[in-house]
């Protein structure tokens, strides 16, 4: 069956001329954006309830451009004034780019990893003297605190913000050729709005392994996946996907 139709699970891109517009202008498919997660922020009171006092580390570690907005909502409903001396500890270019919506970059002490968690762990270690917080979802990843603790140092992780299943009871009877997932949260949402969801003729793209053992878990067939060596984006895997199929 021809795709003609494809769901994002995430939001429409910002940016202009982005990799779905180039799949788009190249395939001539339709597709929709639609968060199937979304975030909250945890008040204060209960960051403060997690025993946890901003004033008593040195080192902040920012996994995402979510950590880095809820951190310093936290501080600031805090009133608690940031030191200039707090040294960001950034896992991708992409997160310490976006700290400098709240900080002057040049006069701060900034450690910017490549990619993954792993790929920051020995600028972490290089600091090993440092009391490091890291503000996150309720959904840590497994590898953080295994790769903290592997380090010896001194840390503590909170729960800044919760990752929010999103209703999508308008969907009900809208149907696509393709469903696009990039986390193990977007399947638990697929399944708690539609309990009965069969896959049928629907193709599954997944991004990650976590996300496709997510949805093999659920029963679901995997018709697409990246990062490949052949398919380093899901764009790329579409598109190739797409040529193929026809």
């Amino acid at each position: 069956m021809k795709v003609k139709t494809i769901l994002v699970s995430q939001p429409e891109p910002k940016m202009e001329n982005s990799p779905y517009q180039t799949l788009v202008d190249r395939t001539k498919v339709k597709i929709d954006f639609r968060s199937f997660i979304h975030v909250e922020g945890v008040p204060s009171k209960e960051v403060r309830e997690q025993k946890i006092d901003i004033s008593k580390f040195t080192a902040i570690v920012l996994t995402s451009r979510n950590s880095v907005d809820h951190f310093f909502r936290v501080a600031e409903e805090m009133r608690y004034k940031i030191p200039d001396s707090l040294k960001y500890f950034c896992q991708s270019e992409a997160v310490a780019y976006y700290l400098q919506k709240y900080v002057v970059y040049r006069k701060r002490k900034i450690y910017v990893g490549k990619r993954t968690f792993k790929e920051l762990v020995p600028l972490i270690k290089k600091h090993k003297n440092e009391k490091f917080l890291i503000p996150s979802s309720d959904k840590l990843q497994d590898e953080v605190p295994e790769q903290m603790d592997a380090l010896g140092v001194v840390w503590t992780s909170g729960t800044f913000f919760r990752t929010v299943i999103s209703d999508l009871s308008d969907l009900a009877d809208v149907k696509y050729d393709i469903l696009v997932f990039f986390s193990p949260s977007g399947i638990e949402s697929l399944f708690k709005n539609f309990p009965d969801f069969t896959q049928d003729k629907t193709r599954i793209a997944v991004f990650g392994n976590t996300t496709m053992k997510a949805a093999e878990d659920m029963g679901l067939r995997i018709d697409i996946q990246a990062p490949t060596p052949e398919s380093p984006s899901m764009t790329m895997a579409i598109e190739n996907y797409i040529k193929e199929d026809k």
